[in-house]
Order: structure tokens, then C-alpha cells, then sequence
């Protein structure tokens, strides 16, 4: 039943997307209303059924449909975005009737502009956000520990091996000690990362690189991307500690998707109390229990998920589930940064912020 009225939302928001494009002048003359209502609706379709066809196997047109529906999604939502909040400004006709089929025109030719910066941004390569974080019981020779901090890099079909490359080059010309990398990794199933090994094995640090689940490695089998983890390298942390530096603590927690919001406070609360004495630092994929994490003395917590909302108007949906939901913020004693994230989720755009990663120096506090 949920998902039937969820299908039916969706059909009816490019219904009235359809409808707005057919008051403009020049589409109206030129496409007639029995073609671009079913286009559109096909549209809005392809990235829902490119994912039942790989659920089933039909690699070839699932991996066109997925391409075509990512693209539409975000060009999608930004005409519903631009069209909606001029029917706002008319009163949906009721006045400045005579200038609608101008002032719809304008819609279309802003959405489309949004939507070329917005696939150009998301070409481009991650900026470098950098900070300095002093932690409590940060022994002095740990001083200067540089970390690199990545997240959501959702690699797949949409972002593949090359790009992956490109930031495995970034990553070491970061200089990190540790490279962190805070879940969402992979986007699909196994068919997308099976042969993903020898890609990831580029991904080094002087110390390590750590690694926690996001939601999207739950979507995508969590144990056998866990392994190809492993095999790569990678220290994963689920639910538990380690000390890749004397004195400097990392503890890593699996996402809230494999457990649920009640078990996954309990399961956070047994591990932050168990972890190792030192500095600690928090890889947690989800930017929730910030107070618990600080109430336990955490130092310094490293999220992602948000995207910052990555298309306009997401950003301002986003910061209502998620009050943290970009940059450094301080939760009592405790540092919590939020990665924009370093790929892009759905639709390669972003708009208007660039994809991002972090670079941390770590300070002993005098």
C-alpha cells in the first residue's frame, strides 16, 4: 500500500510537471500532449524499474535505464522546484493570468540553467575542506596526525573506475597518516563492486585506512562488501575500537540501517564505553547521537549521509531530519564534522556546493 501511494505521488508530480511544460508557447507548438505525457512518465519510471531489472539480473538495460532515470531525477525535480514556487508567486493562476505563459517560459529556462551548473559542479574535483582539531589526551608525538576524510563516494555504475582513481590520486597528494573513510561507498548490488579490488587497493594511507558501513552497504549485502573491504586492505570497523597511532583511539559504528534506532543507541553507548583509553575519534556514517558521543567523552566525531542536500531544494528538506548536516559544529566539549560527501548519490549533480573532502590535523591540546 505504501509503495502504491508512493507511485502514485510520483506520477502525479510529472502529471503536473508535463502539464507546465505544455503552457509554455514554444513546447506546446512544437511536441503535442499525447507524446510528452507518456515520455515524461517514462521518464519518472526508468530509475525505478532499473533497479527491479537488476534485482534480476538484466545487467544491459538496467545499467541505461539507471543512467537515464539518475539524469532525469535531478533535471526532474528541479522543474517541479522552479515551476512550483512561481505557481506560488502567481497564486497558481489566479492573478498575473495574461503573463503565466511567459513567466512559466522563465521557470523552464532557469531549471534548465540550474541543471547544467548543477551537472558541471558535480564533474568537478572534490574540494579540500580543511580544519584543525584539538583533542583531549593526544599524546604529543600524535601531534600534526593528518587525517583525509571521505564519504558517500557512492561508486558504481554512475561513478566508476576511473573517478575512483582520480581520488585515490587526491587522497595521496593529501599526505594523509590515516585515510578515513565514513561509509556509502559502493551504490547497488554485488554485480556493481565484484570487480572493484584491484581499484580499491589504490586507496592508501601511512597508517591505514579505516572504514565504517553507511546505509547504502546494508542495501547492497553488508558481509560480502564488508569482505571485499577486507581483501582491499581496509581495517573496518564494525562496532568496536582500534589504535592505529599510541594514543590516538578510533572507534567506528555500523550504520543505524542495520539495526534500527533503539539497538543502534544501546549498541553505540556499550562501544563508546568500551573503547581504549586516549583521544578518541567517532566514525559514524549517520550524524545522530552527537550528545551521547559527547556525553562519553568523544573528542571528535566524523559523519556524512546528509549530501548536504546536493540539488537545490533538498538542502533545506535535509536540515529539518538533520539539524547537523554540513561543516564543524560543537556538541559540548565534543568537535562533530559532517562531510558534504565526496560523490554524488541518485543524479551526478550538485547545486551549488561542490562535493568535498576533508583534511584534519589533529593537535595536542597545551
Amino acid at each position: 500500500m505504501f509503495l502504491s501511494l508512493i507511485c502514485l505521488l510520483w506520477a502525479g508530480l510529472h502529471l503536473y510537471v508535463a502539464s507546465r511544460l505544455l503552457s509554455i508557447p514554444f513546447i506546446a507548438h512544437h511536441v503535442p500532449a499525447w507524446l510528452l505525457i507518456p515520455v515524461v512518465i517514462l521518464l519518472g519510471a526508468s530509475y525505478i524499474v532499473s533497479r527491479v531489472l537488476e534485482h534480476y539480473s538484466i545487467d544491459g538495460l538496467s545499467r541505461v535505464l539507471e543512467i537515464v532515470g539518475a539524469y532525469w531525477v535531478g533535471a526532474f525535480f528541479l522543474l517541479f522546484s522552479t515551476f512550483f514556487v512561481f505557481d506560488l508567486c502567481t497564486g497558481f493562476g489566479l492573478w498575473l493570468r495574461p503573463q503565466l505563459p511567459a513567466l512559466r517560459t522563465v521557470a523552464f529556462i532557469l531549471a534548465l540553467l540550474m541543471t547544467i551548473v548543477a551537472l558541471i559542479q558535480a564533474r568537478r574535483s572534490p574540494v579540500v575542506t580543511e580544519y584543525e582539531v584539538a583533542l583531549d589526551g593526544l599524546p604529543r608525538e600524535a601531534n600534526g596526525t593528518v587525517l583525509v576524510v571521505a564519504s558517500d563516494m557512492h561508486l558504481g555504475s554512475l561513478l566508476g573506475h576511473g573517478w575512483a582513481s582520480e581520488r585515490a590520486a587526491q587522497f595521496e597528494l593529501l599526505h594523509p597518516d590515516l585515510l578515513l573513510l565514513v561509509g556509502d561507498i559502493f551504490e547497488g548490488d554485488e554485480t556493481t563492486y565484484s570487480n572493484w579490488l584491484p581499484v580499491l587497493q589504490q586507496f592508501r594511507a601511512t597508517h591505514g585506512v579505516y572504514v565504517v558501513t553507511g546505509n547504502h552497504e546494508f542495501y547492497a549485502g553488508g558481509a560480502k562488501i564488508v569482505d571485499l573491504f577486507r581483501r582491499a586492505g581496509f581495517h573496518v570497523l564494525r562496532d568496536e575500537s582500534i589504535e592505529p597511532i599510541p594514543g590516538l583511539v578510533l572507534i567506528g559504528v555500523d550504520d543505524i540501517a542495520f539495526r534500527g534506532r533503539v539497538a543502534h543507541a544501546a549498541v553505540m553507548e556499550k562501544v563508546l564505553r568500551q573503547r581504549p583509553e586516549g583521544a578518541s575519534v567517532l566514525l559514524s556514517h549517520t550524524p545522530q547521537e552527537t550528545q551521547r558521543a559527547a556525553s562519553a567523552g568523544i573528542g571528535l566525531m566524523l559523519s556524512g549521509h546528509t549530501h548536504e542536500g546536493q540539488i537545490w531544494p533538498f538542502t533545506y528538506l535535509v536540515k529539518l531530519v538533520f539539524p547537523i548536516m554540513s561543516g564543524r559544529y560543537r556538541v559540548l566539549d565534543m568537535t562533530a564534522i559532517v562531510c558534504r560527501g565526496t560523490g554524488t548519490w541518485g543524479p551526478p549533480m550538485r547545486l551549488f556546493k561542490r562535493s568535498e573532502l576533508l583534511r584534519i590535523t589533529l593537535r595536542t591540546k597545551s
